[in-house]
């Protein structure tokens, strides 16, 4: 051994005599003995007292990968995360937070400035929660390992993923102390994995009602912090959803309610900025202002930096739980060069109109709550609304027929609806079939309808485009007549309950059938109808207000959706339309859901309109572009104005001006998909 390596040089300056007395006595003449004291003396070194704001200030950087803004994370930019991300600092009683808020305010990225501070400063197990596991994944890439990547501090404690490394994973994290797991909300056995000091909840209303099948998966993933008492953090963070269902309102309203309070720069009145008081010209959303509660006076836009740093989170109610608090925010506190108030006045003017519109921009927007109305209009006034035509005639503007059929025990009551654009529709047939599943006389007149025609005002025949019929009675008996019969026309329908899906209707899924006493696996195809959607739609039509005669006379049309009802329709049938109301039920602990109850006992009326609507959306209905629904009126014989801005779109492009980065050799067209649901 060199002289050199001997004896160790000094660390940090001159060796103190307290550094003597503690090695006094041992041997240090090997090799790496300078950094085991180094590293000795860093343990006897106190953290810092950081907050996680703090924290992220000092060592969060962000890349162009995962942020628009890239370089070192400044909280100053949102002045309004600095409580939030404190309270979840280790020195803040609070337990469980809160934060319910409209969509791109930097939620997450507060989130994750926590699982830094965690990885760095106060290890221990944490859970982080998304929706599914694939957002988890995508989180992992997009989110989780930049964070880590770009930060000296995270990177010298993170292991990059290996593949044989099983605890540095896309989905499991390692660090000195601790360890961070990422799963999914439908997944139970990731929400049972490990106990945890720490649980992150991401975007919790799109969480699933239970994970498979196991409960709530925000009751599970809690149930992870039982073993860490006092110690434990929860952060629950999401866009609101549905009044009633929605997991952050519940929260929140459980809290003590914080508003971020900001001054008026003309008179400094401290108030929580609300949308209503968000004034703009008519019809010119760029010159929004907000106007002050205390001067009345407008605050230009040019003011918000300044208003939010000099904010301050107050709370407005008593929290049921001591521990527990809660942050609201809207858009309107989005920082310059985000979203603007010209920006949020303009997407609210355009969401009008539109029901899901209306309640997206609620909800993503304000940080608002949609209220959905279950409300059935009352049949008496349906009855006046009655329009006069024939019984099995199809109206002008109807462009496609779709059937719904409910089995009952001892019958099939079937109802034949006409669309036009804009879903509107018109009942065209009522028709109740004598006899049950077990009667084949029964099945074989379901099978004429399939052929039968109903004629249209211009002179033509129309035929059923789609056939939607329930299984939930007899599925057996509707799996082997809808084989026999073929599914290119019939859609075999399963309701499903709950408004979290990710789409109206689902599927095919292939289900095994009895044929003839034979089981025939995957014989039949299965669509899955979340009937909550469509039976809240179909009250939402029915309530569209029409234009008045003098309306009418100008050339006012039905607003796209409207119902029509022939005056064939009887007072029964009027009944059964309405026959359900969306109620709130809470379980034994207090969470709540929404479910349709009947109001009276038959209701065949209105499941056969949601089979019905089912069977437009799985036509396309939904889905077809303006070309198709011109294509359509031009078969019917129906003369509409196309409106200005698809005519812009339509308009055939001059030869003459070739466009930059354009093929110069035309392509062959691709055929255009032309319905035909009319003949002579």
């Amino acid at each position: 051994m060199s002289e050199s390596s001997s004896t160790p040089s000094p660390i940090f300056g001159s060796r103190s005599d307290d550094d003597n007395d503690l090695t006094e006595g041992l041997d240090l003449g090997f090799d790496g003995a300078e950094d085991l004291l180094r590293v000795w003396r860093q343990g006897l070194r106190p953290d810092p007292n950081l907050t996680v704001s703090e924290w992220a200030d000092a060592h969060r950087w962000l890349g162009s990968r995962a942020s628009a803004e890239p370089g070192r994370y400044r909280t100053a930019r949102t002045p309004y995360l600095r409580a939030i991300m404190d309270a979840l600092s280790p020195g803040h009683p609070a337990q469980r937070i809160s934060f319910m808020k409209a969509a791109q305010v930097g939620a997450t990225e507060a989130g994750n400035n926590w699982i830094g501070f965690v990885i760095h400063h106060a290890p221990g197990p944490m859970l982080a929660v998304l929706p599914t596991v694939e957002m988890a994944k995508r989180s992992s890439r997009g989110r989780i390992d930049p964070l880590i990547a770009e930060s000296p501090a995270l990177r010298e404690r993170v292991s990059p993923a290996r593949s044989r490394d099983a605890g540095n994973s896309m989905l499991s994290k390692e660090f000195p102390g601790g360890i961070l797991v990422l799963t999914g909300a439908n997944s139970a056995t990731g929400l049972r994995s490990m106990p945890a000091r720490y649980v992150f909840l991401d975007e919790v209303d799109a969480y699933p009602a239970s994970a498979d099948e196991e409960g709530d998966p925000v009751t599970l993933a809690e149930a992870r912090t039982t073993t860490f008492a006092h110690r434990r953090k929860v952060f629950m963070v999401s866009t609101p959803t549905i009044r009633g269902l929605s997991r952050i309102e519940r929260e929140f309203e459980a809290s003590d309610q914080r508003r971020y309070f900001v001054p008026c720069p003309h008179c400094g009145t401290m108030q929580w900025l609300q949308f209503d008081r968000l004034r703009w010209a008519k019809g010119k959303p760029e010159t929004a202002a907000y106007h002050c509660e205390g001067c009345e006076r407008p605050i230009a836009e040019h003011h918000k930096t300044e208003m939010l740093a000099k904010g301050e989170w107050r709370a407005t109610a008593v929290a049921t739980d001591p521990k527990a608090i809660g942050f609201h925010l809207s858009a309107l506190y989005s920082p310059l060069g985000w979203k603007s108030w010209a920006d949020v006045a303009r997407e609210w003017l355009a969401a009008q109109g539109s029901e899901e519109m209306l309640r997206a921009a609620r909800n993503t927007l304000l940080g608002e709550t949609w209220v959905e109305s279950g409300d059935a209009p009352e049949w008496q006034r349906l009855a006046d609304r009655r329009e006069a035509w024939k019984v099995g005639m199809v109206p002008m503007a109807g462009l496609f027929l779709t059937a719904g059929a409910d089995v009952q025990k001892d019958r099939i009551e079937v109802d034949i609806w006409a669309w036009g654009r804009g879903l509107e529709s018109w009942l065209v047939d009522h028709i109740v079939i004598p006899g049950g599943p077990d009667d084949p006389a029964a099945w074989d007149k379901l099978t004429a309808l399939l052929c039968r025609s109903w004629q249209h005002a211009n002179g033509a025949f129309m035929t059923v485009a789609r056939f939607g019929i329930d299984t939930g009675y007899e599925a057996a008996a509707v799996y082997a007549w809808s084989r026999k019969v073929g599914f290119e026309q019939v859609a075999p329908l399963k309701g499903l309950e709950g408004f979290n899906r990710a789409a109206p209707v689902s599927g095919p899924t292939f289900v095994d059938a009895t044929i003839g006493g034979k089981r025939l696996r995957r014989g039949a195809r299965l669509w899955s109808v979340a009937t909550a959607t469509f039976k809240a739609e179909t009250y939402r039509f029915l309530r569209i207000e029409r234009p008045s005669d003098e309306e009418r006379a100008t050339g006012v049309l039905d607003a796209p959706g409207t119902i029509h009802l022939p005056g064939w329709a009887d007072t029964e049938w009027l009944k059964q339309l309405v026959a359900e109301q969306l109620v709130t039920i809470r379980n034994k602990r207090g969470y709540a859901h929404q479910e349709w109850q009947k109001m009276r006992e038959r209701n065949e009326a209105l499941d056969c309109r949601v089979y019905a609507r089912a069977a437009a959306w799985i036509l396309g209905a939904d889905r077809w572009d303006e070309a198709t629904w011109r294509r359509l009126e031009a078969q019917a014989g129906v003369e509409t104005r196309m409106p200005a801005a698809v005519a812009t779109e339509s308009a055939p492009p001059d030869p003459a001006q070739p466009k930059a980065g354009t093929l110069t050799t035309p392509r062959r067209r691709r055929r255009a998909y032309t319905p035909n649901f009319m003949r002579d």
